[in-house]
């Protein structure tokens, strides 16, 4: 209470002036400051957190890739090293170099079958120190690589190991590549074999590309085998590893190339081997990122100490000159000059008691004006702070997210030997990326939209079977790659024909697409059944729902949405005409404009 009083005793020494200053200070600048460092820090600390835990899921993520592909590769290799035909072959003896090749092609399925069903292999070899064997498909001699290590190695130890191994294209560039190396046990034979499987490094920046992650992966104390950026290959992890460590794992920040990026290494121990991939993930936007929301929070709270503090410095110069005068005129009054009209502003007509009143009025108006904008200003850097934190939890997945589940569910059911469900997946995958690449744009190529209508097809061909077949008859002068149309016009006009047109049919449906470009009448899509067709009544009925919406019927709205499409695009001029024959088919045709033919 002492205090207190000590406190308002000092402020009525003080001027108004300095009175408001401190006012000020005490409730708008200082508790601005205290919320605005705690806030920054932490949101600092918060993206910080978020973008390490993206970095380590990604890390993960590829981890995982690298663990499910060395594992296949290592079963291929367990099968092909206790084959009994590839251990005969290896121990054979050959009079000449036909007669081997004779034996191979007679085998030849036997290591091609792998090659040609596991798109992750990118090369099978098989050395045999063996002198009737010769170099031919995935056999060779050991001319040029027994002095090696790896070699060496192979067939002094019975386990697996992985090697990263230099290659050279056919055009003189160089590449690594992933190697699984194990000695082929060749029982009663004095002969050696070595098989070495190579891991494609196109499938691996298929499966492991990331937009916005940069990965590299070494093996053992090996060269870089795998980057997202093509001079990492070849060349050491951008951080020192501990490879006496049994797993070695960092995440933290880095300074690479004068830039700070987020960096995490972690270790995978390969299946049944002693070998161990070292895969770093970095990502160089983070740290742009975060600096960025500092810098508009730091922007937001330098605004909120700014304006309040301009605002109270322009009013505390008008309320102290309104008080001077206000000393002054009572001044005169108490000396009975009560001619004040020119002396204080603002035409007061009141009495000196009045405008003593009107003063204290105005004065507590303008401090709860000026209470009331820094309460709004407090208010909206917490609204920004929320939508910061809004639009850090609303991040966007990564689309390719979604094709690599499908493509991991296709290689299951293709290595399950199920084609048709792998083939069906794969046809999913490419008409949802098309769906997802268009959903937003507004023009594409008519080639790419007849692109997704024919995968669509197939698609209804593996569910209908033999019930329908479809056929593209596209006028020979037109150049559909420069033809520009709507996006995802022709997919509910096909699916119509297939469910409806021919829905009475079990056999020998028929659905052509039709294109013709005509100079004076423009671009003509039409889409034919040989279904039941439709009696002149209903053809009409369907004609007017194309035209007019009825919020009560389903059947045609998505003819009525295309058409609509057509002519708010083009003009009434243009958009679906329907023509129906009963017992004979129907045929929809799409009337886009001339001028849409152009090059692009």
């Amino acid at each position: 209470m002492k205090r207190k009083h000590e406190f308002f005793g000092f402020l009525r020494k003080s001027g108004i002036r300095r009175q408001l200053y401190i006012v000020y200070i005490l409730a708008v600048f200082l508790p601005v400051i205290l919320i605005g460092i705690f806030l920054v820090g932490n949101t600092y600390q918060l993206l910080t957190d978020y973008h390490r835990d993206l970095l380590e899921s990604d890390n993960l993520r590829v981890r995982t890739i690298l663990f499910e592909i060395t594992t296949q590769a290592y079963n291929i290799s367990e099968e092909l090293s206790f084959n009994e035909e590839v251990l005969s072959m290896l121990k054979g003896k050959y009079p000449s170099e036909e007669a081997f090749v004779e034996m191979v092609n007679a085998h030849a399925s036997i290591v091609d079958n792998y090659m040609y069903h596991y798109t992750e292999i990118g090369q099978i070899d098989i050395y045999c120190d063996n002198p009737d064997i010769y170099t031919y498909k995935q056999y060779q001699g050991v001319d040029g690589v027994a002095e090696t290590d790896w070699y060496q190695r192979a067939v002094s130890q019975n386990s697996v190991f992985w090697k990263e191994m230099k290659n050279v294209d056919e055009h003189g560039n160089q590449y690594w590549s992933l190697c699984l190396v194990r000695q082929i046990p060749l029982v009663n034979s004095d002969y050696n074999a070595v098989l070495v499987i190579r891991i494609s490094d196109n499938y691996l920046k298929t499966r492991i590309r990331s937009q916005e992650y940069r990965n590299s992966a070494s093996v053992d104390k090996g060269v870089v085998f795998y980057a997202s950026d093509r001079e990492d290959y070849g060349a050491t992890q951008l951080i020192d590893i501990d490879y006496d460590e049994n797993y070695f794992q960092y995440i933290g920040s880095k300074k690479i190339k004068n830039h700070t990026c987020f960096v995490g290494v972690s270790t995978l121990r390969l299946y049944q081997s002693d070998s161990r991939i070292y895969i770093c993930t970095v990502n160089d936007k983070s740290y742009d990122n975060i600096r960025s929301i500092i810098e508009t929070c730091l922007i937001i709270i330098l605004l909120a100490i700014l304006v309040p503090g301009i605002l109270v410095h322009f009013f505390t110069t008008y309320f102290t000159g309104r008080v001077s005068a206000l000393r002054h005129v009572m001044h005169q009054a108490s000396n009975e000059d009560y001619d004040f009209k020119e002396i204080v502003r603002g035409g007061d007509e009141l009495s000196e008691a009045f405008a003593d009143l009107e003063v204290m009025v105005q004065k507590i108006k303008e401090k709860d004006a000026l209470m009331y904008k820094t309460i709004l200003n407090e208010q909206e850097l917490v609204n920004e702070q929320q939508k910061m934190e809004f639009k850090m939890l609303a991040s966007q997945i990564n689309p390719h997210f979604l094709y690599n589940t499908l493509e991991t569910i296709r290689m299951k059911a293709y290595t399950a030997g199920d084609k048709e469900v792998a083939t069906a997946i794969k046809l999913l995958g490419k008409s949802m990326r098309y769906v997802l690449e268009n959903s937003g744009t507004a023009f594409t190529s008519l080639q790419d939209e007849l692109s997704h209508i024919e995968i669509y097809m197939k698609i209804q061909k593996l569910r209908f079977g033999e019930k329908f077949d479809y056929a593209f008859v596209i006028d020979e002068q037109m150049e559909v790659s420069k033809c520009i149309t709507l996006p995802l016009l022709l997919q509910p006009i096909v699916e119509n024909a297939i469910l409806h047109g021919l829905e009475e049919k079990e056999t020998g449906g028929m659905v052509t697409i039709r294109v013709t470009h005509l100079p004076e009448e423009g671009v003509c899509i039409a889409v034919s059944d040989n279904g039941c067709g439709m009696k002149p009544e209903t053809l009409e009925r369907l004609r007017t729902d194309i035209v007019t919406k009825n919020p009560e019927k389903k059947e045609s709205i998505g003819l009525y949405n295309i058409n609509q499409r057509v002519k708010l695009c083009y003009g009434n001029a243009y958009g679906i005409t329907i023509d129906s024959v009963r017992d004979e088919g129907t045929t929809i045709a799409l009337h886009l404009p001339e001028k849409v033919y152009h090059d692009i």
